[in-house]
């Protein structure tokens, strides 16, 4: 197996580098990257509908009612996907890399790696760029091209290295929180705005989306340098969760293979931390718009230890699967299985609903608690059409396309008997 090669560190000749087939995939993977890529949109939708500014910047009111549902759209948010799916998507990236790459003394392979990497940043640029300014394969692309140059390491070493990298940044995240929320007059909202946009700026902004293109495409540039500049000060971030789940996956955790209590105690610190971030973000969240936080920062506290709470949802998931349910994680698999093509088919759907020249033009239109709406009818078109179309090929469309330029030949899409 192709998957096993690379876990055990041997050297494959030439001949066997070819696409893992769909009999060696390793399903929780998969079903973890499925998880991951749905959950990821509950996020990012915000984005696509609003401009940024008004999730970074305290100090500008939101256009739409303070009402119930609402806050409760935005707490639902940020307690349960916030950070959490980008956490684990991280992870499960660092463990593509390691079964990619094999050892960093694999001179078949790393070239192989190089190149997804390369190609993937490519990718990104014309995501980011053309469509959505929201896009993190380029990021990934040049945090990964850093990563790769660990994948030797064991499994302790990846491990201690990651966790130390991630808590570092969330103690540094949980002292800024805290010193916010305990500053006289701090606001509802936590950190900085590198947009520096006033309240007449953001509805500006809100009409030239409106517009179309050339509007949309300006504005969307202009979001997409300031981002990609911020990106890079989160390299430590992301290389420390892509080194943490290459680790856990060589221990064992990520492929569901470590023991039960392991699993279990990680559901309940994680489901811990989760049941205190959501009591005191609702109080956080309920708080009229500009008043002091009620909570002296501590929703931001324990919101700055997400991966936690990722670990806590990875356990459940494995348990899961582990005790009788795969038919319910199961799902998630060929979501998962075509995790490339989905992150793409989110940002083109959700772009011709909001600002694409063809679409309704919803941009600055749906309020976070109707949002919800549209990110329900988009998991559940994913849902449906990825095992239609796994049913007749082996990949997704975009996946072949990234396979090709990173073989450089022709790989088969469509399945055949053995596959």
């Amino acid at each position: 197996m192709a998957a096993t090669d690379a876990q055990t560190g041997g050297s494959p000749s030439p001949a066997r580098l070819a696409p893992i087939a769909v009999k060696d995939r390793i399903f929780t993977l998969d079903m973890l990257r499925g998880w991951a890529i749905l959950g990821i949109l509950a996020v990012n939708a915000m984005a696509f509908a609003w401009p940024i500014a008004i999730e970074m910047d305290p100090s500008l009111a939101p256009p739409w009612p303070h009402d119930h549902a609402n806050i409760l759209g935005e707490w639902a948010k940020d307690v349960f996907f916030q950070d959490k799916f980008r956490s684990l998507f991280s992870m499960l990236f660092g463990v593509s890399i390691f079964l990619i790459g094999g050892t960093r003394f694999d001179e078949a392979r790393g070239p192989l790696l190089l190149r997804r990497l390369l190609w993937l940043g490519l990718f990104g640029l014309i995501h980011g760029f053309a469509l959505w300014f929201g896009d993190i394969l380029l990021h990934y692309a040049y945090t990964g091209l850093l990563v790769m140059l660990v994948r030797s390491w064991s499994s302790r070493a990846l491990i201690w290295t990651g966790v130390s990298l991630n808590l570092v940044f969330g103690l540094l995240s949980a002292v800024t929180a805290l010193m916010t929320g305990l500053l006289p007059g701090a606001g509802q909202q936590q950190g900085g705005n590198p947009f520096g946009t006033t309240q007449d700026q953001l509805m500006q902004i809100i009409q030239a989306y409106q517009s179309g293109w050339p509007g949309a495409l300006i504005e969307n540039f202009k979001s997409a340098v300031i981002l990609q500049l911020v990106s890079l000060t989160l390299v430590p971030v992301t290389a420390g969760l892509m080194i943490l789940g290459m680790g856990l996956f060589k221990a064992g955790f990520l492929s569901g293979r470590s023991p039960t209590w392991i699993y279990v105690l990680l559901l309940l610190i994680g489901g811990a931390n989760l049941a205190a971030f959501a009591w005191y973000d609702w109080q956080f969240y309920a708080a009229p718009h500009g008043a002091p936080d009620p909570t002296k920062g501590m929703a931001g506290v324990l919101g700055s230890f997400a991966p936690l709470i990722t670990l806590a949802y990875v356990s459940l998931l494995i348990l899961m699967t582990r005790f009788g349910l795969k038919i319910i994680t199961g799902v998630f698999a060929p979501v998962g299985r075509m995790a490339f093509t989905n992150y793409l088919t989110q940002t083109l759907i959700m772009t011709t609903l909001f600002y694409m020249p063809w679409g309704p033009h919803w941009f600055g239109t749906i309020e976070p608690g109707r949002l919800w709406l549209v990110i329900g009818a988009v998991w559940l078109a994913q849902l449906i059409w990825s095992p239609l179309w796994l049913s007749v090929f082996t990949m997704g469309p975009f996946e072949w396309l990234w396979r090709c330029l990173t073989y450089w030949r022709w790989v088969p899409l469509r399945k055949t008997a053995d596959a």
